[in-house]
């Protein structure tokens, strides 16, 4: 094989592990079919191929990091047509469980070794290699990946049989979107109380009140500064349809979550849409009649 690494979906996740496999020394081949995308993962040392199945045919493993199903199966459909006995293929989008189970079926059928791996985290934890995974698969095939996992990742984890790493990514994104909420709630409290943002952040930050979220978004917060995307408000919003069918197939409630939604639902119509996910904290201070000291 030409490359250590492919990757398909240089969007703003995969942009970020693929800057992170070539800085871990990776020979990395990726590509995306926005030119943009690819021009900047050009400039960040990322080889770039003609087409997904150029990626498919020179590597032995590939990445797919794709926004939906469609997109996912398309791109299953192309790797499989392509002959490459034994390649795995890790994927990391957070799609339903059936529709990783359509992309296994093509996969394997070409020949393919498949492993469902979705992470925790947004760009800017990606850009630290902050992420977390959760694979599962066949514990041979994560063996064999874990190494290239962990130039993009600060914790890797196996979690069992195929399937099982995105039901814990979708339980996992209902902490994720219900602790960023409510670090906005606590934000605009304490802004309201007099407290001066940024010494809230710093103080809480580490101590036992603390949240991953609140220590990334809390800091966009504080700073009131939201165009630097972590992770803006269409990926949380898909996401959360997914989360909602699975809970729903399995009667399971999830009140708290579908509480917290609705501040996403109302940030998208106040216009925030292409903004990070922390500007929430913005229509908490609008609800609130919260004017930050000048």
């Amino acid at each position: 094989m030409g490359h250590d690494i492919g990757i398909i979906g240089l969007g703003v996740l995969g942009s970020a592990i693929a800057k992170n496999m070539v800085a871990g020394a990776k020979s990395v081949l990726g590509f995306d079919r926005a030119e943009s995308a690819r021009e900047v993962a050009a400039a960040d040392g990322v080889i770039l191929a003609e087409s997904n199945s150029d990626v498919a045919r020179n590597c032995s493993i590939v990445l797919t990091c794709l926004p939906n199903a469609a997109a996912v199966l398309d791109v299953a459909q192309e790797i499989a047509s392509v002959a490459n006995e034994g390649q795995i293929v890790v994927e990391m989008s957070t799609l339903s469980i059936a529709d990783k189970e359509a992309a296994r079926t093509i996969l394997e059928a070409g020949g393919r070794h498949v492993l469902d791996c979705p992470v925790s985290g947004n760009r800017i934890m990606a850009l630290g290699r902050g992420l977390t995974a959760f694979c599962s698969g066949t514990q041979e095939d994560f063996e064999r990946v874990r190494e290239t996992l962990l130039t993009f990742c600060k914790k890797v984890h196996y979690v069992g049989p195929f399937g099982n790493g995105t039901k814990v990514k979708l339980c996992g994104n209902i902490l994720n979107l219900v602790h960023n909420t409510v670090a906005a709630e606590a934000m605009v409290l304490a802004i309201k109380s007099g407290l001066d943002p940024r010494m809230f952040w710093e103080v809480i930050s580490g101590s036992g009140s603390s949240s991953a979220m609140f220590e990334v978004r809390g800091r966009l917060m504080a700073e009131n500064n939201y165009a630097v995307e972590g992770m803006n408000f269409s990926i949380p919003l898909k996401d959360s349809r997914i989360i909602s069918e699975h809970a729903a197939s399995l009667g399971v409630p999830i009140s708290l979550y579908h509480t917290a939604l609705q501040f996403y639902h109302a940030a998208v119509a106040q216009g925030m849409a292409h903004l990070d996910a922390a500007a929430v904290c913005r229509v908490m201070e609008r609800l609130a009649n919260c004017e930050r000291p000048r």
